[in-house]
């Protein structure tokens, strides 16, 4: 865990003091009302989170709409380093995520001191970061991306210069193949939950569905990939499945997006990607899934556990993301998905 979140206090209130037959949804609601604060929801959280969110997205996106708003206290449900990006853009305002140790297996694999490390052998590459990283690595780094606006910052680079990729060598590898760049250096990070999913098992199951529509997130594997018909940032996948003609789709990322899925296409059908046994729950996040309605409960309640930033730290992360802000900006950012106000 980063120093960067502060927990609750001693005298914070504990789950275990909760009232059993407390009316959770409207107690969360009395308090966002009364801190003036807005919940965001990643697309990977349970539906449930999902439905009480003011907005629903990816973890770029949910930062930049916080930002726009008047709101004073942004609760965060996702994992730690999305509650940073929110900390990042949105100084002045209070940023709340519910489970502190709501963490990521790519910033987990990536710590800065190892990451300036490899720095130093690669002097000359630039240091092109995927946005699931910490605020350190993010300060330590050139430019920042994500799973939408990667291809377009590399092809925004010189032909020559040479690039280190970080933390999630799938990813990489997809950007590499895709854009034909060679001189690409990865990072050797993985998703565990985008790493889990069995090539054998995928082609078992689109024979058991032939006309379904496989739609991957490009932190799978190439052996997941290259079964494709879509391979998209998590927006995009959502965009091609409501897009499409087909009805039936096999879904290569965290599971939980097809809540929205279901939710914006009833009368079609959703499958999650098997792992290697053909029946494991692999494409569940155990980092999102320990955020709950008790922890936001309790997170505006305690006004923690928040994220703090020092001003260095902040204004060193800020630097990257403004970056790829002034390389992507020909591409239109994806606006999370509103709900209604509690």
């Amino acid at each position: 865990m980063t120093n960067t979140v502060i927990l609750p206090g001693p005298k914070a209130r504990q789950e275990r003091e909760i009232d059993p037959t407390l009316d959770l949804l409207a107690e969360i609601g009395r308090l966002k009302r009364e801190r003036n604060a807005v919940i965001l929801a990643h697309y990977y959280q349970d539906g449930e989170i999902q439905d009480l969110a003011d907005f629903v997205g990816d973890s770029l996106d949910l930062s930049r709409k916080a930002a726009a708003t008047d709101a004073d206290v942004i609760v965060f449900c996702g994992v730690r380093f999305m509650g940073e990006v929110a900390k990042i853009l949105s100084p002045q305002k209070l940023v709340l995520i519910p489970d502190a140790e709501a963490g990521c297996s790519l910033e987990d694999g990536c710590k800065v001191e190892d990451f300036l490390r490899m720095r130093k052998r690669y002097p000359d590459h630039v240091a092109l970061t995927y946005i699931n990283c910490s605020a350190e690595v993010k300060a330590a780094s050139d430019i920042i991306v994500t799973s939408s606006n990667a291809e377009t910052i590399i092809r925004s680079l010189p032909d020559e210069q040479p690039i280190l990729f970080a933390p999630d060598r799938h990813l990489g590898a997809y950007l590499k193949r895709k854009t034909g760049r060679e001189n690409m250096v990865l990072w050797p990070g993985t998703c565990i939950i985008h790493e889990q999913f069995s090539e054998r098992e995928l082609i078992k199951l689109k024979t058991l569905h032939p006309k379904a529509k496989v739609a991957a997130h490009p932190e799978c594997p190439e052996a997941i990939l290259k079964h494709a018909d879509h391979i998209g940032s998590t927006r995009g996948l959502l965009d091609f499945v409501l897009k499409s003609e087909a009805n039936d789709f096999i879904i290569a990322t965290e599971k939980h997006i097809i809540h929205q899925m279901e939710k914006a296409a009833p009368h079609k059908t959703f499958i999650a990607a098997p792992g290697a046994d053909g029946s494991c729950d692999c494409a569940r996040c155990p980092f999102m899934a320990l955020n709950t309605l008790e922890k936001i409960y309790l997170a505006l309640l305690n006004d923690a556990p928040r994220i703090e930033l020092p001003e260095d730290l902040r204004l060193a992360a800020l630097k990257p993301l403004q970056r790829m802000m002034e390389l992507s900006s020909a591409i239109p950012l994806a606006a999370p998905v509103p709900h209604a106000a509690q």
